[in-house]
């Protein structure tokens, strides 16, 4: 007859969140704000059954960080564009030499 082991609880195996954390894991590589949502999601179901989530944790982490380097690149981006735009209204439609960049701007 075997004794039962006291303190060696072990979490079921699935629990609330645990799918969707590990979905919000690989959305918040692959669509980041996605995966940011989806973790919070399955992290707020864990919580609520007093089960830890790490992969939703770590979705929240990544999609966080991810989707502000997104943020980042879409403003880089906009603001080159704008100058460029700019540039090509100033300079006409043609190719031109500025500062030893060469500029094509459409007609």
């Amino acid at each position: 007859m075997s004794q039962p082991q006291y303190g060696s609880a072990q979490p079921p195996a699935d629990y609330p969140g645990k799918t969707l954390g590990l979905i919000g894991f690989i959305l918040a590589i692959v669509a980041p704000l996605i995966g940011l949502i989806v973790s919070v999601i399955a992290r707020k179901q864990s919580k609520a059954a007093g089960m830890p989530n790490t992969l939703a944790k770590a979705g929240i982490i990544i999609g966080a960080i991810l989707t502000v380097v997104a943020i980042a690149i879409g403003v880089a981006a906009g603001v080159g564009a704008a100058k460029l735009i700019s540039q090509c209204a100033d300079l006409g439609p043609g190719v031109h030499q500025v500062n030893g960049v060469t500029v094509t701007c459409g007609g």
